[in-house]
């Protein structure tokens, strides 16, 4: 049997390393606006916004954008960075479940997805067109 004492978990500086990677492998023509973003990663989404959701387990939310959406963006929105959070342990809780990814390629999906949000593409645009799940 394979022994982990001694290991330890991807810290919240791993996830960002590969999250920043991810935004580094965009196409070329979306990386200025990808790098106005603020990259928060925490361990968990805090309590007063998982209850603004309505989400009652904190492992369900993976990542969120915050901010307004480039295709509604007007001089009179607030003037504070938009930014991308992705939440480590739902991440990890997510990798170890699924079993069949590599954990960089699954920061970097829901860093993906998120950014999709930061141009403005919904849901079911991002569903249409990423189909990472299958």
């Amino acid at each position: 049997m394979e022994q982990w004492t001694g290991r330890e978990a991807p810290s919240l500086e791993d996830i960002e390393a590969m999250a920043e990677a991810a935004r580094a492998d965009l196409p070329e023509a979306f990386r200025p606006a990808a790098g106005a973003v603020v990259l928060r990663v925490e361990d968990f989404a805090p309590d007063a916004l998982l209850d603004e959701m309505g989400i009652e387990d904190p492992f369900e939310l993976t990542g969120l954008y915050e901010g307004v959406p480039m295709t509604e963006k007007s001089v009179s929105d607030p003037s504070g960075p938009d930014v991308i959070w992705l939440f480590r342990r739902p991440i990890l809780d997510e990798w170890a479940a699924r079993g069949d990814v590599n954990l960089d390629a699954l920061v970097a999906h829901v860093f993906v997805h998120e950014m999709a949000h930061h141009f403005g593409w919904s849901d079911g645009d991002i569903a249409s067109i990423d189909r990472w799940w299958e």
